[in-house]
């Protein structure tokens, strides 16, 4: 299983919400439903393809630009294709073929101003693209499944060689409901509570076949017309989405997987918590996405341990680009942006640029100093890596009377024993020594 090729693949989303004849009511929740799945569909981190490649057909009336745009997207399609239809569907009266009303169709004749499904059947089939999925959200869109697609037996293996998948909103001859109060019509609107949500206890990746059994259970339990389908080949296998659902219940297991990373650093190997890191990088970027908080927290702590096993020119590098990420998302004051600051200064210095560290050590001591007050932790932390770095340089005079200050508030505030305390004093007796 696995995602479309955001970049060889297409979606076609056609919508008809107002109607000039007067048989045909206007469907105002067709607006909200197609608005709504672009946004899903395009979505960076869990939709299948970016905007432009999403062509969105909106109350478009005139049949020819419809099968212009349309024609295009089927044939640029390399792997998956999806087409999606929102609207009135009607029934020619002696061949009860299934026809897609646009603005300009008439309910008494359709076969001359709506998009006939045979048309965009023959498209969809002649596409190159390994996967076609198609989307009736229309009454009598059973019809697609029931007589179009399986007229006979080349239709049939027709498909089965196209791999094709085709859900319908209702049977042969149930009528799609918009209901009172809804913003989208109901089954895109069960579809779409599908992809914003997730579906709890499913697995990572949302096939079509695995929202098409959720949505007939929901529509048969809510006694919504129940919706069909025809899928043939390996399109019923191709995911529409990640499980929203599924991130939510990963996060907390990457996040202890992180902690349990960082403690292996933390017992002395450094480069076994970055290659384990790593790993946890990937599966966040690919489940909560690129620029979800955690996946942004374990990037700071493997460019730490790239530090920390010996390559504090990487580690900065890596930080270097990670600081902005942490400003545009947490801001300025944010507890991980400071610590991302103090992360890159200690870094630059081990890479030998002392002096730039000291300056970026200064300003974040300010910093901290004014958001966690003077005697914070995370405060004095910095204030013992900036008398670090000016024992490097030389600066013997300010780090000993940073350190002298450093180890009396440590003693006070986290004891004489603590491990901050212990390196404090080590570091004051070696500076101490030195000058002797």
């Amino acid at each position: 299983m696995r995602l479309p090729d955001p970049q060889t693949s297409r979606v076609v989303l056609i919508g008809a919400s107002q109607y000039a004849d007067p048989e045909l009511p206007d469907l105002p929740a067709v607006a909200r439903t197609v608005t709504d799945l672009a946004q899903l569909l395009t979505d960076p981190t869990y939709g299948v393809v970016p905007e432009e490649h999403c062509t969105t057909l909106f109350d478009n009336g005139d049949l020819r630009t419809v099968g212009q745009r349309l024609r295009a997207a089927v044939d640029e399609a390399e792997d998956l294709l999806l087409v999606y239809f929102a609207g009135h569907g009607l029934v020619s009266s002696r061949r009860h073929d299934l026809y897609l009303a646009l603005p300009d169709s008439e309910w008494a004749a359709p076969e001359f101003n709506s998009l006939e499904y045979d048309k965009l059947r023959d498209a969809v089939l002649d596409s190159p693209a390994l996967n076609k999925v198609v989307i009736l959200d229309c009454c009598f869109s059973g019809r697609a499944v029931a007589d179009t697609l399986a007229s006979d037996a080349g239709n049939i293996e027709q498909l089965e060689v196209a791999g094709t998948y085709v859900p319908t909103s209702a049977q042969r001859d149930q009528v799609a409901l918009a209901l009172p109060g809804e913003n989208h019509i109901a089954f895109s609107g069960r579809l779409i509570r599908l992809l914003a949500e997730g579906a709890v206890g499913g697995p990572e990746f949302l096939t079509i076949e695995d929202l098409f059994q959720r949505l007939r259970q929901t529509m048969t339990a809510e006694g919504l017309p129940t919706p069909l389908n025809r899928g043939a080949g390996t399109a019923n296998q191709i995911a529409l989405s990640v499980n929203r659902a599924f991130a939510a219940s990963a996060g907390p297991a990457l996040r202890e997987r992180h902690v349990d990373a960082v403690q292996q650093g933390i017992g002395g190997d450094w480069k076994k918590a970055a290659t384990l890191l790593q790993k946890i990088i990937d599966e966040q970027t690919r489940i909560l996405g690129p620029k979800h908080i955690d996946t942004l927290r374990t990037q700071q702590s493997y460019a730490h341990s790239l530090g920390a096993s010996g390559d504090p020119m990487k580690a900065a590098q890596l930080l270097r680009q990670l600081l902005p990420e942490n400003i545009n998302l947490l801001g300025p004051d944010h507890s991980d942006t400071l610590r991302t600051r103090q992360f890159l200064a200690v870094n630059i210095g081990e890479a030998g640029y002392r002096d730039e560290a000291i300056g970026m050590l200064r300003v974040l001591l300010a910093d901290r100093s004014r958001v966690l007050g003077a005697e914070d932790p995370h405060t004095l932390r910095t204030r013992h890596m900036l008398a670090r770095n000016l024992l490097f340089t030389g600066s013997r005079d300010e780090a000993l009377a940073l350190l002298r200050q450093l180890v009396t508030e440590r003693e006070r505030i986290l004891g004489p024993e603590h491990p901050h305390t212990r390196r404090a004093s080590d570091d004051l007796a070696g500076a101490d020594g030195e000058e002797d």
